[in-house]
């Protein structure tokens, strides 16, 4: 058995908006093969089973055996459209593979260590991710699941980039492929930074706009009931 993710699917004849609305009222999802040396390909789906398998995030990364009567595509999931309110797939689109040409997939970013971050158990910040998800390249063999970054020594004040994540061999992120200097360039994004919470901020600012006591007048300029020139009002 193949260590791919595992779909069944339908030959479908029928096609255009009147048919798949009433493959959905039967449970069925209406898709489609598509790219490669062979022709579109229109399936279905059952509803149900297929909403069952998108709850497991390898099958948006990774490839995927789909079975279509006695024929299996090697696939990856390259598009779905859904209803606006309702758990329903309104239709699903997949790409046929090449094993020998790499593909371009978004893949999302997990975080390590986010309980055990210096910055926010140590230092009392707050981490925030300004990145979730990033476009790679790579072989289908060499396709990852997510890519990993490691919080644990980010403190407050500093942040990680897409140069810090840890890259899988065979794998590229695509906005990174062109840059030569990754410390001084755009296109290396900032994925994680520790920043001071709110509460820290209104402390600060407070802090920012007490008055001056008046010993730290005495020392800026003398005595605050003095007239100025130096004058007293002694005759």
């Amino acid at each position: 058995m193949s260590d791919n993710i595992q779909l069944n699917a339908e030959p479908r004849v029928d096609s255009g908006k009147g048919a798949s609305r009433r493959l959905r009222r039967t449970g069925m999802v209406p898709a489609i093969i598509y790219g490669g040396d062979n022709d579109p390909t229109n399936i279905s789906l059952e509803q149900n089973t297929f909403n069952h398998e998108l709850e497991n995030e390898a099958i948006y990364t990774q490839v995927i055996d789909l079975h279509v009567g006695q024929e299996k595509e090697e696939v990856i999931l390259r598009d779905l459209q859904r209803h606006p309110y309702k758990n329903v797939i309104l239709h699903a689109d997949f790409f046929r593979i090449d094993k020998k040409k790499p593909i371009k997939i978004v893949v999302p970013i997990h975080v390590l260590n986010a309980e055990d971050c210096v910055g926010v158990k140590t230092d009392g910040g707050m981490m925030t991710q300004t990145v979730s998800e990033i476009e790679i390249i790579a072989l289908p063999k060499d396709l990852p699941e997510y890519l990993e970054i490691d919080a644990q020594n980010l403190h407050l004040g500093e942040s990680l980039h897409l140069s810090d994540i840890k890259i899988p061999e065979g794998v590229e992120i695509i906005v990174l492929t062109h840059i030569e200097d990754t410390e001084h360039d755009d296109h290396n994004l900032g994925v994680l930074s520790v920043v001071k919470t709110r509460a820290e901020e209104v402390i600060s600012d407070e802090v920012a706009e007490t008055p001056d006591t008046e010993d730290e007048q005495a020392e800026d300029g003398g005595d605050a009931g003095e007239p100025e020139g130096g004058e007293t009002t002694e005759k």
